[in-house]
């Protein structure tokens, strides 16, 4: 059986701070996170819900539309409208699965896996911006994932 840790009793009040929320912090480190993003993908055409859909596909194309939603945590009512705009801006087609009618997959155009080199440069730029290291960021990222994960499995 896990044991929770407990808070101690003295500093009860204090963990009521906002700077002492990690909510916050996640939060504030996200809108951050995002803002950085902007200029970096306007050159791309991209918002960055965009940009994370062209990751996933340029891991691996041809997905089905539920596929690429589990990979980001989106429903279909926010995923679909990004594919529209994507599709629309020339980067993805949606066709209907030959197997099954019933699906959607979404695979890239010639130009959605031509601005794959373009978008090579951000990960760099925003390392730059974080002053950190390749090693933090690798570390940072799996811790952050773990807390995802167990973040997750909690609320399930």
């Amino acid at each position: 059986m896990t044991t929770r840790p407990k808070l101690p009793k003295a500093d009860a009040a204090a963990w009521l701070a906002l700077d002492a929320q990690l909510c916050f912090a996640l939060y504030s480190a996200s809108l951050a996170m995002t803002k950085l993003y902007k200029p970096l993908l306007e050159p791309l055409g991209l918002t960055y819900p965009q940009y994370l859909v062209m990751l996933v596909l340029w891991e691996a194309d041809g997905q089905p539309v539920n596929a690429i939603g589990e990979r980001l945590t989106l429903d279909s009512g926010t995923l679909t409208p990004l594919l529209k705009r994507l599709e629309a801006a020339g980067l993805v087609h949606r066709l209907r699965d030959a197997a099954d009618e019933r699906r959607v997959l979404i695979r890239l155009t010639a130009e959605g896996r031509a601005l794959k080199a373009k978008a090579l440069a951000v990960p760099q730029q925003v390392l730059c911006a974080a002053q950190c290291q390749l090693d933090e960021i690798t570390s940072l990222t799996q811790r952050l994932k773990a807390l995802r994960d167990n973040l997750t499995q909690a609320s399930a």
